[in-house]
């Protein structure tokens, strides 16, 4: 199969205000990279639920990236949107993704039980939420990261189809 392309969406009110530097999007990359996809797309954004929602638009529509992975605001704070932006977005949910990782969390710790997070389908693109901390989306992207490879190519049909950059998709 041919390299896979990402967008990473980070969800960070002080991070979009440059207060503090995002791990969690560094921590992306490199597994990304080690898995043979490639970052093709990277914004760090306050955690606001129309411009999580138009980024992950921009990246599904526009980019038309194979996978979309955001880290940040899938939990209780008032200001967590990420799951209801990716609500919005989405045509179908893959519930199997979200549940490996929080299975794999609570392992770890009961506030694994907290996390809102969703993943799901837009057109040809998979989107996943993942947590804030680099330590948790290094945990969560290592449970689910050996079936994307395969849920790229199956969401892309044929495998000829399945470009880096798949911009001359219809």
């Amino acid at each position: 199969m041919k390299q896979f392309s990402v967008a990473v969406l980070t969800a960070s009110d002080k991070g979009s205000r440059g207060e503090r530097e995002d791990e969690s999007g560094r921590v992306i990359h490199e597994m990304i990279a080690e898995a043979g996809g490639e970052v093709v797309a990277y914004d760090v954004v306050p955690d606001d639920y129309n411009t999580l929602k138009d980024k992950l638009v921009e990246y599904t529509d526009e980019h038309k990236v194979n996978l979309v992975l955001t880290t940040g605001g899938t939990g209780l704070s008032p200001r967590d949107n990420t799951p209801e932006a990716t609500l919005s977005v989405i045509e179908k949910q893959v519930p199997g993704i979200a549940e490996a990782m929080r299975a794999f969390g609570l392992q770890k710790t009961p506030h694994a039980m907290l996390s809102r997070a969703v993943c799901g389908l837009r057109r040809r693109t998979l989107i996943v939420n993942l947590p804030g901390s680099p330590r948790a989306v290094r945990e969560n992207l290592g449970v689910i990261l050996p079936a994307i490879p395969h849920a790229v190519h199956v969401l892309c049909g044929e495998a000829s189809e399945c470009a880096s950059l798949r911009k001359n998709d219809a």
